[in-house]
């Protein structure tokens, strides 16, 4: 990550991708599920945290959040990217990694297929409390405590253009299952089968799903098929903050068809589950909302500003700095 002005802060710039990579990989297995006295130790207090981003957009700005927020809160901070939750989740077990910002229904099923198999049923789901104490209960035999979510929420989300939504009135997925018309769905190749995606719009909301244009889940290929009229929708998210420029609008999940990805801070319990993390990170809770998030993707991706711009820029405007 690119250096940060905040007290107590040091970049990560300086250490090189395959670095970092061989630091993580050679812990990767973590402490086994029988060795791991952080399930009943009392919660650590680390003074210097290393915070952890996914590499992509929302997760860099979440962690520079974090990392002002934990600043402000008097403990030094620095943030490591890396992009495989495979490498970053047993990280986080062993303590190379301290904290990161996770989504509640996809962690809990990534640590359910881990500690199960991938052929495990899914414990996710689109009910909140239902999804916590499955990712609660999966996550605190690994030594790792996950704080209470916000109101900020990035679900996977249907998009289809301004124009062919104003025709035909659509607002909601229900509206379009009752249009009765043909549709023809942009989004990954695991569509066909994930029971998110075209089952579920098929069983949850009666859309007649033509076919499935394998363009990948909110790529610019997949917007602007439904933008030129190619296809009619496009799986995204809802915090994608890019619609706006291919002229395309969310149809609202009304019956709740996905599963409840509010964002979750994620800690080492061994050296970051004391209260003064738990206050730091808690600041946030109340304010950042799922549209917030997406203003502040658009203002990275759209805008070309540095995450860590934006992330200070938004705390002082809600008085968190």
């Amino acid at each position: 990550m690119r250096a940060r002005r905040a007290r107590g802060t040091r970049a990560t710039g300086a250490l090189t991708a395959a670095a970092a990579l061989a630091a993580l990989t050679s812990c990767a297995t973590g402490p086994s599920l029988e060795n791991q006295g952080a399930v009943t130790a009392p919660p650590g207090d680390s003074r210097h945290l290393t915070i952890g981003s996914a590499g992509f957009t929302e997760s860099d700005l979440l962690a520079q959040m974090y990392a002002l927020l934990l600043d402000r809160a008097g403990y030094g901070t620095e943030i490591l990217s890396v992009t495989n939750r495979e490498i970053y989740e047993p990280a986080l077990e062993d303590g190379q990694i301290d904290v990161v910002p996770e989504y509640a229904a996809t962690f809990a099923d990534w640590l359910n297929a881990k500690a199960n198999g991938p052929k495990a049923p899914p414990v996710g789901s689109p009910d909140l409390t239902t999804t916590m104490t499955a990712l609660r209960r999966l996550a605190a035999p690994r030594g790792l405590t996950v704080f209470d979510p916000g109101r900020a929420v990035d679900q996977n989300a249907f998009a289809v253009s301004r124009r062919y939504a104003e025709r035909h009135h659509l607002r909601t997925l229900s509206d379009l299952g009752r249009a009765g018309l043909p549709v023809r769905l942009a989004a990954g190749d695991e569509c066909v089968q994930r029971p998110y995606c075209e089952p579920g719009l098929r069983k949850t909301y009666g859309i007649d799903i033509t076919a499935v244009d394998p363009k990948g889940v909110g790529t610019t290929q997949a917007k602007q098929a439904v933008q030129n009229g190619q296809d009619q929708m496009v799986l995204t998210t809802t915090t994608d903050a890019t619609l706006d420029q291919f002229g395309l609008v969310l149809l609202a999940d009304d019956r709740h068809l996905q599963n409840a990805d509010y964002i979750v801070p994620v800690v080492n319990r061994a050296r970051a589950g004391g209260d003064g993390v738990t206050r730091a990170l808690a600041r946030l809770n109340t304010v950042l909302t799922t549209a917030d998030l997406a203003s502040l993707n658009r203002k990275v991706d759209s805008w070309r500003r540095l995450p860590r711009d934006v992330a200070r820029e938004y705390l002082e405007s809600k008085n968190l700095l």
